[in-house]
Formats: C-alpha cells, sequence, structure tokens
C-alpha cells in the first residue's frame, strides 16, 4: 500500500483526531495551522505554520499532499478554491460556502426539502423590529458568519424584551432573525458520502446543550425509527445535493409528533459524533478519512449504547473520577490551559 499525505486544515482537536485515525491507515499528515502548539501538530507529521489564507502555506500544502481536507467550515472559500485548483480538497469548496452563511444554510436546506425554522435576512435595525413583529417579539438573533457554541447571538424571549440598538450591538453586520421551534429534543446525524456516491449513516445522538455548548450526546436516542430514518435521508439528500466527500453533521430539532427541523449543517467532523470512536467499530474520524483518501466507507454500526460528555473548561479537574469508571473512554485534546467554555476533552460511557 504506497502511503498518501492528507492534508488538514486546522490545528484543533478535529484535526488531532484525524491524524490520529490517519495514522492507523498508513497516511501521513500535513497540518496548516498559524498557531505553532496547536493539538493536532502533536500528532501530525508535519506542521505548516501559516495562516489558512496564506498563499505561500496554501502552495506549501498543495504541493505536499495527495488531497487535502479540514477540521473547521470557516476556512476561507477562496483558500480551499486556490487549493482545489491544484489537489483534490475534500468535503467540496462549495460546502464551506454553503456552511459559513446561515442564510445561505437554510435557504439550501429548504431546497432539499428539509423544513427549518421560519427566519428573516436582517440587514438593519428596521429589518429586525419588522421580523420581531412578524414572531410576535420572539426570536433568536444570530450573525450570519462566524459565531459558534452560542457566540454572535441575542434571544428575544417576548415583546416585552428591547430590541433597541440590538442589531449595533451585535456589529452591525449581516444577520438572521429564526423562529422559535417549539421540540420535545435536540437530535443530530453523522453521514458519510464516498468518491463514488455511496452514503452510510451513524446512528443519531440525542444532544443536550448547557450555555451553548454540546454538553452530552446520547446513543441511541429517544426517538421512533421513522425519525431515525428521516434524520438519514435528510442527511443523504444533502451529501447528494453538494456532491460531498466526507463526513457531515447535521443538527435537528424533534418536534412532537416525531418530524423533524434541521437547525444547521457541519462540513465536517463533529463533536456530537465522538461516541462513535468507542461504540463503533469504524469512528467517524476514520470514516472521514476513509472518504476523502478514496477507500472503501466502514460500517457505521453501534455495538454499544454510550453517553459522550463533553469536558470543558474546569472539567477537566474531576479526571481522575472519569478515569476510574469502568467501560469509559477517556480522550484529552492536549490542551494545557482550561479556560472557561474551552473544550479540553471528551468522556465516553458505554451502556452494557
Amino acid at each position: 500500500m504506497t502511503t498518501k499525505t492528507i492534508g488538514i486544515i486546522g490545528g484543533g482537536q478535529l484535526g488531532r483526531m484525524l491524524a490520529m485515525a490517519a495514522a492507523r491507515l498508513n497516511f501521513r499528515t500535513i497540518i496548516l495551522e498559524p498557531q505553532a502548539d496547536c493539538p493536532a501538530a502533536q500528532l501530525a507529521n508535519r506542521q505548516i505554520a501559516a495562516a489558512y489564507d496564506d498563499p505561500a502555506g496554501l502552495d506549501e500544502l498543495a504541493a505536499a499532499c495527495d488531497v487535502v481536507t479540514y477540521e473547521f467550515e470557516n476556512v476561507p472559500v477562496a483558500a480551499a478554491e486556490r487549493l482545489a485548483a491544484r489537489v483534490p480538497v475534500y468535503p467540496p469548496p462549495r460546502a464551506l460556502e454553503v456552511a459559513q452563511d446561515r442564510l445561505t444554510e437554510k435557504r439550501f436546506i429548504n431546497d432539499c426539502g428539509i423544513p427549518t425554522a421560519r427566519f428573516h435576512a436582517i440587514d438593519s435595525q428596521a429589518d429586525l423590529d419588522a421580523a420581531l413583529a412578524d414572531f410576535g417579539g420572539q426570536g433568536v438573533l444570530k450573525t450570519r458568519r462566524l459565531g459558534y457554541d452560542g457566540k454572535g447571538q441575542k434571544v428575544f424571549r417576548s415583546a416585552a424584551d428591547d430590541a433597541a440598538g440590538a442589531f449595533a450591538s451585535l456589529g452591525s453586520v449581516p444577520m438572521i432573525l429564526e423562529s422559535f421551534v417549539a421540540f420535545e429534543r435536540e437530535l443530530s446525524v453523522i453521514a458519510a458520502r464516498a468518491l463514488d456516491g455511496k452514503v452510510r449513516a451513524f446512528d443519531p445522538a440525542e444532544n443536550v446543550h448547557r450555555n451553548g455548548i454540546l454538553h452530552t450526546s446520547t446513543v441511541p436516542a429517544n426517538v421512533s425509527e421513522a425519525t431515525a430514518e428521516a434524520a438519514r435521508a435528510a442527511a443523504a439528500a444533502i451529501l447528494g445535493k453538494l456532491d460531498y466527500v466526507g463526513v457531515i453533521g447535521i443538527e435537528f430539532f424533534v418536534l412532537a409528533d416525531g418530524g423533524l427541523v434541521a437547525n444547521e449543517m457541519a462540513p465536517r467532523v463533529h463533536n456530537s459524533g465522538h461516541w462513535t470512536e468507542a461504540a463503533c467499530v469504524i469512528s467517524q474520524f476514520e470514516q472521514h478519512i476513509r472518504a476523502v483518501a478514496g477507500l472503501s466507507l466502514g460500517n457505521p454500526r453501534r455495538h454499544s449504547d454510550c453517553v459522550m460528555q463533553n469536558l470543558i473548561g474546569d472539567d477537566i479537574d474531576v479526571l481522575p473520577q472519569w478515569l476510574a469508571t469502568d467501560d469509559t473512554l477517556v480522550h484529552l485534546y492536549g490542551k494545557t490551559e482550561a479556560r472557561p467554555g474551552r473544550k479540553m476533552g471528551h468522556v465516553t460511557t458505554l451502556k452494557r
């Protein structure tokens, strides 16, 4: 088997776990990341310390790799397109373009025949005032770009909430106002599409968030098989429309009748899929490497029920307790400083 080199844009924990999976399959990895002591560089074969949009760094990566992927969705689209002119880039730059703009994303998902929350484009305070009036004073105002883990958002719970100055408070940038969804639980599905178009999906996970950050993912989710199959079908539709290669994460709200409303998509391996490394023979990380390298996708079947929990900030202080817990896989990210809201690792406990 000829050793190939996979380039990974981004040096965080997802890049680190991709590098681990690549090494198991005899691939070399090169990380493009400006931070010299990034988690992924601890395990990759090489790091190019350059900005994500640095032309020289991008050209160096393209020259050294057989294929390039990425670990986060805010890679500049122009950078991905520059690379794609020289070397295969998976998932395709079009997936980045869709996922980076919440308005574009919502419209794309609707075009796939998948419902979302109602929404309005917001480009001014006047737009916001009119949209809130349409939604009865309620909704979630979000910047269209760069927000994550609850950042870049403002919630309006009733008409009594003061919206004056809200547009300016979030930077006077293009935004979207989303209506509230009366949901019973949150669900996500991790799916992969190969170069030949074959799609394989892991079992959907039921997610709980705290302060806008994923806290736990539980598998199996407390939903009917019809709801689980609808989530897989939605993922397949999105993957096909994008001519996608690699792993994607798609989050949903589950309604009282079992129906699904798509919340957002992430064109990469996803936090809510970390459980797969403990409860499946093939993890989401290996599945992604297989897909982008042109290999056959693995069987995503779950061999155990489980609960994955993120270790956020000072949660790392209880590490000894997790290490003493039976049937628990502990995965730390190589970060030396615990800060509020920072993901330090995760643990997955199998349910026998």
